[in-house]
């Protein structure tokens, strides 16, 4: 029991935030009367939450840098906006479209980066001014109206789902192997992050509860692609994500990129005078967002198979909240891509079950809001008392 104690204390922060995933989901799912997970209503959950999810991975970069990006949600609306001038005004094939609306995001977020890095203004101030210049040429591209519809092949980037082998709609065989096949996956790096980290003589769970987390985690893989495939099986859209989980979380935690990322959030001083070129890097985590953010626009109208003047309002309060509550620190230097994806979720599954019980938008704005706070809180409380 003593070993469980110390084990959570130690990673409470990282764990705490999937307890009050669970928490909230048990939560929701009774008092929605056991709708919040049938298998219609999660894949809705992933397809509904998929954009802010995207852009809440570019922007646990920039806050581990020490920054704020106020300006995604406008960007996302004008990448949204553009992309559909070129597709459905001008005829253009879809993949050229959206390699080409990938660079002008990318474009959007050199400019907001150069200011940044290079003329040091306060992200805060650029971004803001991000915001008010993106949404107003939204609205000069689009004339104030909406603009539809879209091919159907790029609808399927976000509503689309993976063939099966066959037309039976009962169960989605290609779902529950590939279910199978990420758990056994998952069991041999377990495996071998073991041997490497008893290799260097570092700490390692005891071996029941090794089994234990190995069983957790893939008894969770198999229910989720069991649920998912009892509908139409694997959203194409969650496939994208698991792609950019998989290189962002390698990138931050294996490569130069991402130790500098966070040398910078840390002591941005201390890291330039150990020879990290502090601008450069900055200035390539606000490209990269503004690459995200571009990606979400598209997604966002491909779901709602429109561009329109409204579209991106709030996406980046959303993301932000997302990685506060997923455990970054307001400060810069602390924060995961995981830790992004579990905030994302607990704020997607605040709002569908907000919604599936019947509560009014003022009551979820102020839970939501409440919600923040405390993530926020928690950090502060947990940092003063380890200073």
């Amino acid at each position: 029991m003593d070993v469980l104690k110390n084990l959570f204390k130690s990673n409470f922060r990282q764990y705490g935030m999937i307890l009050a995933l669970v928490l909230i989901t048990v939560l929701f799912q009774i008092l929605s009367d056991g709708i919040l997970l049938k298998p219609l209503n999660v894949t809705n959950l992933i397809q509904q939450n998929s954009y802010i999810l995207v852009l809440a991975i570019g922007m646990v970069l920039v806050i581990i840098t020490g920054h704020i990006d106020l300006s995604v949600g406008s960007v996302a609306a004008f990448v949204g906006a553009v992309s559909a001038i070129m597709m459905v005004d001008h005829g253009m094939p879809f993949y050229i479209a959206l390699i080409l609306s990938l660079i002008l995001g990318a474009l959007v977020g050199a400019w907001q980066g150069f200011w940044i890095a290079y003329v040091r203004i306060p992200s805060f101030i650029v971004t803001l001014a991000g915001m008010l210049l993106f949404r107003g040429l939204t609205m000069v591209v689009l004339d104030g109206k909406s603009i539809a519809p879209f091919p159907k092949l790029f609808q399927k980037m976000s509503s689309g789902f993976l063939p099966d082998f066959d037309q039976d709609p009962s169960i989605h065989i290609l779902t529950i192997l590939m279910g199978l096949l990420l758990g056994a996956v998952t069991i041999i790096q377990e495996i071998k992050n073991r041997r490497a980290e008893q290799k260097y003589q570092f700490k390692v769970l005891l071996m029941p509860l090794f089994l234990a987390k190995l069983i957790a985690i893939v008894a969770v893989i198999n229910i989720f692609t069991y649920v998912l495939a009892q509908y139409k099986g694997i959203p194409f859209i969650l496939i994208v994500l698991f792609v950019l989980v998989v290189v962002y979380t390698f990138v931050m935690k294996r490569t130069v990129m991402g130790r500098h990322t966070y040398a910078i959030g840390g002591n941005e001083k201390a890291a330039k005078l150990s020879g990290i070129k502090t601008k450069r890097v900055t200035f390539w985590v606000f490209v990269n967002m503004g690459a995200l953010a571009a990606l979400s626009g598209l997604i966002y109208a491909a779901r709602l198979n429109a561009a329109t003047p409204k579209a991106g309002v709030n996406f980046e309060l959303d993301a932000i909240a997302a990685c506060f509550i997923g455990g970054a620190s307001a400060s810069g230097g602390i924060g995961t891509v995981i830790g992004a994806m579990i905030g994302g979720l607990v704020m997607g599954v605040m709002n569908n079950g907000m919604s599936l019980i019947g509560l009014g938008i003022d009551w979820q704005q102020g839970i939501k809001g409440l919600v923040l706070l405390m993530a926020v809180g928690f950090d502060i409380y947990n940092k003063n008392k380890t200073a």
